[in-house]
Order: C-alpha cells, then sequence, then structure tokens
C-alpha cells in the first residue's frame, strides 16, 4: 500500500479514529495534525497460483534424457570455477553448450525429420533452443554458424564480423580462436 505523509504540529486534544469509509487511518482534526492517509487504489484480485504443469507434447520422452543431460552439464558449466582463465574464456563452455543444444533440436527436426513441429515449437518456446541462432542456420552462408556475437558487427573492431567467419584458406594465421566464443573457425566454405 502507498501511504503519504504530511508533518504538521500535532493537536493533543484531538482524537484519531479509523474512517471505515475510506478505508485509511485519518486525524479527526483539520489541519494542525498527523495525517497519513492512504491512497485509495481500485480493488486487486487475487493472483491466480501459479502450477508448474506443462502438457508435454507427444514424442517428447524420446528427446528428454538428452535435453536434460544438457542442462546437467550447463550447471556444471555455470559452477565451474574459471581460475586461470582470461574473462572471456569463462563463459566459452555454455556458449559450447548452447550450441550444441540448439544444433540438437535443429537436426532432429530438419534433418532427421524426427520430431513433430508440435514439439519443435515446444522445444523453442522453453528455450531448450536458441530460436535465432536456428534461423541463421536456414540461411545460407550461416550453416556453421557458431553464435549470433560471432555475426553483429558492433562486437568487433571496424564494424565487421569475428575472424572465425573467414574460410581457413584465406586466414593469415592458421589457428584462431574466436573471443566471444572460442570457436576455431566456422565459416560455411571450410
Amino acid at each position: 500500500m502507498i501511504y503519504q505523509k504530511t508533518h504538521i504540529k500535532p493537536n493533543p486534544n484531538l482524537k484519531r479514529g479509523f474512517n471505515d469509509d475510506a478505508g485509511s487511518y485519518l486525524s479527526s482534526s483539520s489541519s494542525n495534525s498527523l495525517v497519513l492517509r492512504q491512497l485509495v487504489s481500485p480493488k486487486k484480485k487475487m493472483p491466480k497460483v501459479k502450477t508448474n504443469r506443462i502438457k508435454y507434447p507427444e514424442g517428447w520422452e524420446l528427446i528428454e534424457p538428452t535435453l536434460r543431460e544438457f542442462e546437467a552439464k550447463m550447471r556444471e558449466a555455470e559452477v565451474d570455477t574459471h581460475d586461470g582463465k582470461r574473462k572471456c574464456e569463462a563463459l566459452w563452455p555454455i556458449f559450447k553448450l548452447s550450441h550444441q543444444r540448439s544444433r540438437y533440436v535443429y537436426d532432429l527436426y530438419y534433418r532427421r525429420e524426427e520430431i513433430s513441429k508440435e514439439l519443435y515449437e515446444f522445444c523453442l518456446d522453453q528455450n531448450y533452443a536458441d530460436r535465432n541462432l536456428i534461423a541463421k542456420w536456414k540461411k545460407s552462408g550461416y550453416e556453421r554458424l557458431c553464435c549470433l556475437r560471432c555475426i553483429q558487427p558492433r562486437d568487433h573492431n571496424y564494424g565487421t564480423t569475428c575472424v572465425c567467419r573467414v574460410p581457413k584458406h584465406l586466414r593469415e594465421e592458421k589457428v584462431v580462436e574466436c573471443v566471444h566464443c572460442g570457436c576455431q573457425g566456422c565459416a560455411s566454405g571450410d
């Protein structure tokens, strides 16, 4: 509840009372007392009870163990110590697992055609796979894209893309690691 306080010299001769009509604590004095007034808000309904009852689509039991395994590895990677690593290297295992999980769902639906559209959409809605990364994989030239940060020009010098997007035969250095995700090359021509 929101209260509005006004400090005025209190009048000890006046009684204070509860005003049932307004539903707030009011002083019976006019202007010489402390007035604590509740701002009247519309009546609120009780919030709905949130339940964790998700209706899983048909075929979920086939892919659930693999997705749970990815989830356990992700938790492990988040908790893992990053002593002795550079600041950017600490996130590389998380990016790698996110990529693998998204690629697993993508391959099941588009390549092997083992899951239904309903199950595929369910996985995307429940964040088991990265919807934006999969959208890029469907476009030509981005079939092997490692992460979305590698193609965002604002994250790189000179407004270009990441060095891992350069085909291997055009690189000056043969061994290259992406600063963002640790990728060693995700150009489609490799």
